[in-house]
């Protein structure tokens, strides 16, 4: 796997990043000695294990310091880790280690529920190819690499259990290596389709201007879904014809894609899927089969109408909330679609993707705080 430039803190910005109280302790430390400990780290929530931007970042801190560590990894990348279970132990000097603390679990914790969300999305859809796409929702470029390092693992990880489909690229240049490419990709954002002052001459602009580039194209800028993918395809039929073109719709959840009411989502699915509202759903599903925005009535009217006017080859991206449980539900309902792009394999609850660290023993004697003695070595 190509590698990303995600190297983390350098060793004279790592200071002043980090918890003062952990710097006092260094600096104690080193005035009245040294001794050994050894960490055990651990998450209160089951994740999967993407560990290696944080321990490489933790290695080079040590290498920097001239201080022998030992990390131990109890499980392998992409491994499920149960709540409570120590995900590495660490052992070494105590005034290398404590003002590392902040840091390491940073980037522990984020990347490995990054990689629970997005195995169990790939999992639900494994027919479905995923792209990255959480750049713009994140707090800066090192949260971006560690969200789409552990969306990379937990493709991977899916792929080997159930030989999904998973990730194929991302969204930005800088996390492309952890999905094995060179370049980001994508097309085109509403941006391009507002300066054009219509969908079809965007995609025209685009392809004049990138003609090599697949060609995606944003059709829910101007409310119409159905009119403007079918003007795009007409336009450009000799890619359709050749399966390379796609339309990609984005509709927010204010509003139905045209041609949809809530009365007229319940018929398109009765026509593909009459199973998926006959049994008890939740209003989170039935917002996922039938309401607003990119649903899967939706989707299935998309493809019917595209198929209906020749147009069988032209793919369907969908993008708009695509987390674990809206994922479930296209399953469930067979949506045809052909690549979902993605950032919510981002945590919803921040909270979830804190890390702990706890020392348990000095110098080999076992020792830790009240309420952690699970943590200590059987």
């Amino acid at each position: 796997m190509a590698e990303s430039n995600s190297l983390g803190p350098s060793p004279d910005r790592q200071p002043a990043l980090t918890d003062t109280y952990f710097k006092h302790t260094r600096q104690i430390v080193t005035a009245h000695g040294d001794c050994v400990v050894e960490y055990a780290v651990f998450m209160r929530r089951p994740v999967t294990y993407a560990g290696r931007l944080a321990v490489a970042w933790l290695q080079s801190m040590c290498a920097h310091r001239k201080a022998e560590v030992t990390i131990e990894e109890p499980y392998a990348e992409g491994a499920w880790v149960g709540s409570g279970e120590v995900l590495c132990f660490l052992r070494g000097p105590l005034s290398a280690l404590a003002d590392l603390e902040t840091i390491f679990l940073q980037r522990l914790g984020a990347s490995c529920v990054a990689a629970y969300n997005a195995y169990n999305m790939c999992v639900e859809l494994p027919g479905v190819a995923f792209l990255a796409m959480d750049a713009r929702h994140c707090a800066g470029s090192d949260m971006a690499d560690l969200m789409a390092y552990g969306a990379s693992v937990g493709s991977r990880k899916a792929t080997a259990k159930t030989c999904a489909i998973g990730f194929v690229g991302s969204s930005t240049d800088a996390t492309a290596p952890f999905f094995g490419k060179e370049a980001g990709a994508g097309t085109m954002p509403h941006a391009l389709i507002g300066y054009a002052g219509s969908t079809l001459r965007a995609a025209e602009l685009f392809h004049e201007t990138i003609p090599d580039a697949p060609l995606t194209v944003l059709v829910d800028y101007f409310g119409q879904e159905i009119t403007d993918a079918l003007a795009v395809a007409n336009r450009f039929s000799d890619l359709a014809a050749d399966g390379r073109l796609a339309v990609r719709v984005d509709t927010h959840g204010g509003r139905f894609v045209e041609g949809l009411d809530t009365a007229e989502s319940y018929a398109v699915l009765d026509r593909h899927v009459p199973y998926a509202t006959r049994g008890y759903r939740t209003e989170a599903e039935l917002k996922h089969l039938m309401g607003t925005g990119v649903s899967v009535a939706a989707i299935w009217y998309l493809r019917e109408t595209l198929d209906a006017n020749g147009f069988e080859k032209v793919r369907i991206v969908a993008s708009s909330g695509f987390g674990p449980d809206k994922c479930r539900i296209f399953s469930f309902a067979r949506a045809p679609v052909d690549v979902i792009g993605t950032g919510s394999y981002l945590p919803e609850k921040w909270s979830e993707t804190y890390a702990t660290a706890d020392i348990i023993s000095y110098d080999g004697v076992p020792r830790v705080k009240a309420g952690r003695e699970f943590l200590l070595r059987k």
